[in-house]
């Protein structure tokens, strides 16, 4: 049985290693298949913050970079900026990126997670952004649409 606490979701990009680092720690690329921009230095300790991309600069999660080996692996916690304070609200996402022939297996690991509302909502969420970074990787464009606003689903 599943961990309720966790979530792994694993993708195969027609990229490399380089580039998927880069859809996925670059501010304005970030903000063209995701609709928020991902903000940070990226070194260990550094903060991260997912900010809107309406120009109101709210973040609507932030974190800390745990771990930061380009192009392989990223790691970081995420916190509503409320709990930013409270460790004990924090989950931690990692991103290991692998080649896999002349394609990249992207694998995102999600995991401590609050409660079953918060695995949900990453079980929803991550397919479609990762499709969405898929797409805009493997075309010069992300979907035309965002498939989390799709009414109904």
């Amino acid at each position: 049985m599943a961990d309720p606490s966790s979530y792994v979701y694993v993708i195969y990009i027609e990229s490399t290693p380089e580039t998927a680092w880069d859809a996925l720690t670059d501010a304005d690329l970030t903000a063209v298949y995701w609709g928020h921009s991902n903000v940070s230095d990226w070194r260990p300790g550094s903060r991260w913050e997912h900010v809107r991309t309406d120009g109101s600069g709210v973040a609507d999660v932030v974190g800390t970079v745990v771990e930061a080996d380009r192009p392989t692996r990223l790691v970081t916690t995420w916190a509503a900026p409320e709990d930013a304070e409270r460790p004990d609200r924090h989950s931690r996402v990692t991103f290991d990126i692998r080649p896999h022939g002349d394609i990249v297996r992207l694998t995102v690991t999600h995991e401590d997670l609050n409660d079953e509302g918060e695995l949900a909502d990453v079980s929803a969420g991550w397919p479609a952004v990762l499709s969405n970074l898929k797409t805009l990787v493997e075309t010069g464009s992300p979907l035309p649409q965002d498939p989390w606003l799709v009414p109904g689903h």
